[in-house]
């Protein structure tokens, strides 16, 4: 009878060929709370005195032409009423002569939605009027009584 006997050699660890992902777990983790703790005090205001511009004011028109969008939605072009959302192109055209390229400074109540106003803005842009301009308080005025 013949038997074959061990003689260690196959007792060795054999080679592990997967990644350890623990010290890689770990520098992780450092990174994430340094970042946490440097992210809050990257945003803190400082202070600047910035410098007054050289460039000149950009030139008025003599009358500025303005819609307006009243809280019930209705528009107006200066103080004259438009009949409906169809009829802004024409009444625009009227009032610039066909002047596309004049600057309209559109205004709006402050409960008129995102959405509504965006849908003038559209009209606006259907009709050919592309150089809007949008009119809001001045920051002066916006703690005083109307």
């Amino acid at each position: 009878m013949a038997a074959k006997l061990r003689t260690g050699g196959d007792d060795d660890l054999s080679e592990n060929h997967e990644i350890n992902v623990t010290p890689f777990i770990d520098v992780m983790l450092v990174l994430l709370i340094i970042f946490m703790v440097a992210a809050p005090l990257a945003t803190v205001d400082v202070p600047v005195d910035l410098p007054a511009a050289s460039a000149r004011q950009a030139e008025r028109p003599s009358k500025p032409l303005f819609l307006s969008v009243r809280a019930d939605l209705s528009l107006a072009i200066d103080d004259t009423p438009v009949a409906d959302k169809a009829g802004l192109a024409g009444a625009l055209d009227a009032v610039t002569g066909g002047d596309k390229e004049q600057r309209v400074f559109l205004r709006a109540d402050k409960t008129v939605a995102y959405g509504d106003l965006m849908a003038v803005m559209n009209s606006l842009r259907d009709a050919g009027y592309l150089k809007v301009a949008l009119v809001g308080l001045d920051g002066a005025a916006v703690g005083a009584a109307p």
